[in-house]
């Protein structure tokens, strides 16, 4: 049996903003090729799947009618913008980010059933941004917060996991569920005072959610050993104390030192080791069930090889891919340490953490 179901479809081709757009479909098509004509192509350890449409009563999980109905009607208008920046959507994008979410509810379909460890939804346009009613951020529905609720209301889970490690903060994300505790939520992210302006250390949750929030906003030019530090200090021991029971993973790449939008110095490697805890953590405390939702990541020369070797270590298939480590300025190190001991003593009032 395949270890892991990849979500997919061609219509999320279809998805068109401006020609010069850095969300374009060649990061998703980069991807495919290198799935299916690189070194995993002959891998019977993963399998391709077909989405679904998501219904309109899904996308309501996490947005509000209103905000659905006008972006039908923006798409249906010949498309536009939908937010004062960069949310552009094309007559098809509608349509599309309905299959997008419905990709991710595959995905936990797919795994919810016992037939696949775990699996990964390449899907566009990207969600961690997108809120209630606003687009936001190259996002327009947000694919894992809507799959955290399908898996919440459909499987009447308890504890659920959304970790964020797309370069920016994951806001919409956040928002939804920032006054639960049936989500815990922790996002490593570059210092968001740039974009989106949230991400802060002291944005804790409130109410029942209150702790159940982690932010680690991390200095521009963040390297690999001190974002794999907070992976091993704050990550995981928070994680392993609040034992969920199904891993959702806002998989953006563009972290990666030579990505035109990110501002981390992270490399290839790096994402292999968070990947690999990642999956260590769902085989200890959750039988196994993750899934894994494509975000970000632009740099279309080494995206397709990034997911690539995410999926082989989710499927456990041969793949290697290296690169030179990058080191950060010893200003970087220093201000990332700092970082550190702040979220370490802001969490220490809700986890135990050295």
């Amino acid at each position: 049996m395949s270890r892991t179901a990849v979500i997919f479809s061609p219509k999320y081709y279809q998805h068109n903003p401006s020609m010069d757009h850095l969300e374009c479909a060649q990061r998703l098509r980069a991807i495919v090729n290198e799935l299916k004509h690189g070194k995993l192509s002959n891998s019977e350890n993963w399998q391709f799947f077909s989405p679904e449409k998501a219904s309109l009563e899904n996308v309501e999980l996490v947005h509000g009618i209103e905000y659905i109905r006008l972006v039908e009607a923006v798409c249906k208008s010949g498309g536009g913008l939908l937010d004062l920046g960069d949310t552009e959507v094309s007559p098809q994008s509608f349509e599309v980010a309905l299959y997008a979410v419905g990709g991710a509810l595959k995905a936990v379909d797919l795994v919810m059933a016992g037939k696949y460890q775990n699996a990964f939804a390449l899907l566009r346009p990207p969600g961690h941004h997108a809120s209630k009613y606003r687009a936001c951020g190259f996002c327009i529905f947000n694919n894992v917060a809507i799959a955290a609720k399908y898996v919440l209301q459909k499987f009447n889970l308890k504890r659920i996991l959304v970790l964020d490690i797309d370069a920016h903060h994951g806001n919409g994300t956040q928002e939804t569920f920032y006054d639960t505790d049936k989500v815990l939520f922790i996002s490593l992210h570059e210092d968001p005072r740039g974009f989106p302006g949230t991400g802060f250390v002291d944005e804790i949750g409130e109410g029942k959610g209150l702790g159940y929030n982690v932010n680690i906003p991390l200095p521009y030019g963040t390297d690999d050993q001190i974002y794999l530090r907070a992976i091993d200090e704050i990550v995981k021991p928070i994680i392993l104390q609040y034992a969920p029971q199904f891993v959702l993973l806002s998989a953006g790449f563009d972290g990666h030192y030579t990505d035109p939008v990110g501002n981390l110095s992270l490399t290839q490697e790096c994402y292999r080791q968070v990947f690999e805890t990642t999956l260590k953590i769902a085989s200890e405390k959750c039988h196994e069930r993750l899934v894994a939702v494509l975000e970000g990541g632009y740099g279309l020369n080494v995206v397709g090889t990034m997911a690539a070797a995410a999926i082989a270590r989710m499927s456990e298939a041969q793949y290697i891919a290296s690169e030179k480590t990058k080191t950060a300025k010893p200003s970087v190190a220093k201000q990332g340490e700092k970082v550190l001991k702040e979220v370490k003593k802001v969490q220490r009032a809700f986890w135990s953490i050295d």
